[in-house]
């Protein structure tokens, strides 16, 4: 007897795979070969946790019994996040809105299956980060992507986000700042944002996981939080960026209080309870002392932004948007004859630099935009090493590959990845006409600047629109 052919369910054989792995995958290969690639394609930083977070991990570890801790985190962790939220940002929240959940990914998940149903539109801003699109389509919910512009910092904004409402718009999630672009949204377009959705009863999920790692307002004053402006905002956040703790795999969520219950019972199904020894590290990250060593690591990232844009200035690659956060470039690689993923094939075979390409962001910048991370740099990088690597750039017809300062980084674990399909469906709208990206750039497919890409993960339709 033949054994049965058992099938994965659609949503795990529709989930897109990140094509970053693809230069994962061969970037390993040339190390094998005896290569030094240097990774400028993963967004971890290579700080590791401060030491006062490692020490009390230790601490943590010295036998005594580590239990479950409640399905929303140890309580002397959701006030300790209350309370840097008071200092830092000058708002209340009441620690029982407050959710410890296992990294990020676990609390956009959280989020994401307690408001969202089959048939809900999600709107996101194209680019974006990938998990967000799926996460929405694993509910069997419809992303509506708003192809963004330099014009307006590859964000959206309350003007594109009314254009896309539809009666089945259920909520707008925004990352601020942005991955990949490193940049952030103007706080106004925020709120009106926000003002917008809620006006119409629709949930605002806004990831800040990189909000700690933001520019300060001139006067010094912390990037400001959206509870500032919505209170009943969903939050997302992270211990992996600011603090360092990509591999402890912890992370929050802010929630309105109606969602509570609900959020709840969902965490206990899926989760059951974050790491306890985890969450015991991760109040030392609330310390004074510990959150100075936090302030000068946002300063070195500073530096290394200053490297990088300085360094692909002076070869002629433009950086169409500064990034005021995060830790990511985005350029724009029309200029030197090749498409995204081409010149990261040149970068990787020819420079031995891997970045990651476009199209694992959304299509409106699949084929004219490279993501560069400069999360991970040699010691001293920031602070004027100018050792020379290569970078395809155009010279007349030809590309041809130019000097660019070196950054090493410690080898980097490869980007997970799966495998989605998409659908287009447009809903037109009129291109931007100021920036300095108003000419509509080509779209997969025909679709044009204007046009808003609706996803689904539903077998059997068309490739990815790329």
């Amino acid at each position: 007897m033949r054994p049965a052919q058992l099938r994965p369910a659609q949503r795990a054989v529709a989930a897109a795979p990140f094509h970053a792995m693809a230069f994962s995958q061969r970037a390993r290969e040339l190390e094998a070969q005896g290569h030094r690639v240097v990774s400028l394609s993963l967004g971890e930083p290579d700080f590791g946790a401060p030491a006062s977070v490692r020490q009390a991990m230790c601490d943590a570890m010295d036998g005594q019994p580590l239990p479950y801790t409640s399905a929303m985190g140890l309580p002397a962790l959701r006030e300790a996040i209350s309370g840097f939220y008071r200092d830092r940002h000058g708002v209340e929240i009441d620690p029982a809105r407050i959710a410890i959940t296992s990294g990020a990914s676990g609390a956009l998940l959280l989020a994401t299956a307690a408001t969202v149903d089959p048939g809900d539109e999600v709107i996101l801003a194209d680019p974006c980060y990938p998990c967000n699109r799926e996460l929405v389509t694993s509910f069997g919910g419809t992303v509506v992507l708003i192809p963004t512009s330099a014009a307006t910092r590859y964000q959206l904004d309350a003007e594109s986000v009314e254009r896309a409402w539809s009666p089945r718009t259920r909520g707008v999630m925004v990352a601020t700042p942005s991955n990949p672009t490193g940049t952030s949204i103007p706080f106004s377009q925020l709120a009106a944002i926000c003002d917008l959705a809620r006006a119409r009863e629709a949930w605002r999920i806004v990831d800040e996981i990189y909000l700690e790692l933001s520019d300060p307002a001139p006067d010094g004053t912390p990037a400001r939080t959206v509870v500032e402006t919505d209170p009943d905002a969903i939050v997302i956040s992270s211990f992996s960026k600011y603090f360092g703790m990509t591999g402890w795999r912890l992370g929050w969520a802010i929630l309105p209080e109606s969602l509570v219950p609900a959020a709840e019972r969902l965490a206990m199904n899926y989760f059951l309870s974050a790491s306890n020894p985890a969450q015991q590290a991760a109040l030392a990250c609330f310390t004074p002392a510990t959150l100075e060593v936090c302030e000068q690591r946002r300063q070195e990232l500073l530096a290394r932004r200053r490297l990088v844009l300085d360094g692909l200035d002076r070869i002629g690659l433009p950086v169409p948007v500064t990034p005021d956060g995060a830790f990511y470039v985005y350029i724009d690689v029309t200029g030197t004859g090749l498409d995204a993923w081409q010149f990261c094939e040149q970068a990787l075979d020819r420079a031995k630099v891997a970045l990651t390409p476009g199209r694992d962001f959304g299509p409106a910048t699949a084929g004219s935009h490279v993501r560069l991370s400069y999360a991970a740099l040699p010691r001293g990088a920031g602070r004027g090493d100018r050792a020379p690597r290569r970078l395809p750039v155009r010279a007349g017809d030809r590309a041809h590959i130019v000097a660019v300062p070196r950054h090493e980084s410690p080898d980097r674990r490869p980007l997970k990845g799966s495998g989605t399909t998409w659908q287009q469906r447009r809903v037109m709208t009129p291109p931007s006409t100021t920036g300095p990206s108003s000419t509509p750039a080509p779209r997969p497919g025909g679709a044009t600047a204007g046009s808003t890409w609706r996803s689904s993960a539903a077998p059997g339709w068309a490739s990815p629109p790329w």
